[in-house]
């Protein structure tokens, strides 16, 4: 198998913050990639059930963030920024930018629509009251309001802006990220993936498109799949030039993102074969330089079948493969920042996770990690995102050098 390219050029991760279901921060995540644990149960925060629904909907959802902001901002902050900032400042931390120029630091945010929950309750709270509505919904309601919340309370003055592209939201966000730093734009660019907070009318009609799994378990790629689980989390990735100093995660060596010409949820198998090739492209490498394939794997059906059938047209065969929804639910707009976080952590501890509920795999021809975490000294990895809306995108992540 070829080894991956060693750009020394490209752009490297060299922070990262995380929340999921296994807890807040980056210990927790390792831990529960390693050794996982149940996580799914039926969803407790209001908003989330149907009343009278025969079977509630279920999922993982987050404990509350450790509190980083004053209390007359948390009071008009929602649950999502509450914890996008408690994640944001991990990631800060690790990759001291406060050592950096405030102008020289971009912030992109992968996600729209994030807090379809909350304004609903504040809908239903004020029908018949409306003009004691706070003013400051005026603001909180638009998908700015993160970026403003973010730049206000850390000192990021190079750029701030939101991206959405339903489930791939979280990778583009990393693309855009690895784009500015790659131009010149910024020195450091923070990849935000953010929390999307589903009401009960988004997880009813992501029920009736048949994406929703009635049952306990997400099983991705298994033949028993049957749509994935809700899993709230978020994510944040420091992405900055290799020259800055420091210990780096990994390097983006080349990514896409591409339209395939689909306006619902329709997969497709040629975007998502082409996305593929056009990120090897850009980084430079063969297929066969991919030794670990963390997939989009939401395990719907149609979604799981026309993954496999992509990376054989675009010829990763060979490398080992998981699914990190089976492991936290699938968190939407910050699935592809986390799991790419899950990728970077994977590749520095020398790990793969299993995929779990993965029985009877559809196709038995690919390398499966399943049962247990399986040692793995991963060289070069692809992540696969896909969304709503015709968005196929992949990122092709290599590793550092030892002591890099």
């Amino acid at each position: 198998m070829p080894s991956c390219r060693d750009d020394s050029a490209a752009p490297v991760v060299t922070g990262i913050g995380v929340a999921t279901a296994f807890g807040y921060g980056k210990a927790a995540l390792v831990d529960g990639l390693r050794e996982p644990r149940p996580v799914f149960g039926e969803l407790q925060r209001p908003g989330r059930q149907v009343p009278g629904r025969a079977a509630p909907f279920r999922g993982a959802e987050l404990a509350a963030p450790p509190e980083r902001l004053p209390p007359r901002v948390a009071r008009v902050t929602g649950f999502g920024g509450r914890v996008a900032v408690a994640v944001l400042a991990e990631a800060w931390e690790e990759a001291g930018l406060d050592d950096l120029a405030p102008e020289r630091i971009g912030l992109v945010i992968g996600g729209s629509n994030l807090d379809a929950r909350e304004q609903m309750l504040t809908r239903e709270a004020y029908a018949e009251r409306m003009q004691y509505l706070l003013p400051s919904y005026g603001y909180t309601c638009f998908d700015t309001d993160l970026g403003g919340l973010c730049s206000s309370h850390f000192p990021i003055r190079g750029f701030a802006y939101t991206l959405g592209g339903a489930s791939a939201s979280g990778a583009l966000a990393v693309l855009h990220a690895a784009d500015a730093v790659r131009s010149g734009r910024v020195d450091a660019c923070i990849a935000l993936g953010a929390l999307q907070d589903l009401s009960r009318y988004e997880l009813q009609a992501l029920a009736a498109l048949g994406a929703l799994s009635p049952g306990e378990s997400c099983r991705p790629f298994d033949s028993a799949h049957d749509g994935f689980m809700f899993g709230e989390s978020c994510a944040a990735l420091v992405i900055r030039r290799p020259a800055a100093g420091g210990k780096a995660y990994g390097r983006i060596l080349g990514g896409a993102h591409l339209a395939n010409g689909n306006r619902g949820p329709e997969p497709s198998l040629a975007g998502e074969a082409r996305a593929i090739l056009a990120a090897l492209a850009q980084a430079g490498l063969p297929p066969e330089a991919i030794d670990y394939v963390n997939t989009h794997g939401t395990g719907t059906p149609k979604g799981d079948e026309t993954e496999l059938a992509a990376l054989r047209a675009a010829g990763v065969v060979d490398a080992a493969i998981n699914a990190t929804k089976s492991l936290i639910g699938h968190g939407l707009s910050a699935a592809g920042a986390v799991e790419t976080a899950a990728v970077l952590l994977q590749m520095r501890e020398g790990f793969l996770h299993p995929s779990l509920g993965l029985d009877d795999p559809i196709d038995d021809g690919f390398d499966w990690v399943r049962g247990a975490a399986r040692p793995h000294r991963c060289r070069c990895a692809l992540k696969l995102s896909f969304g709503f809306g015709g968005i196929d995108s992949a990122l092709v992540i290599g590793a550092v050098e030892e002591g890099a």
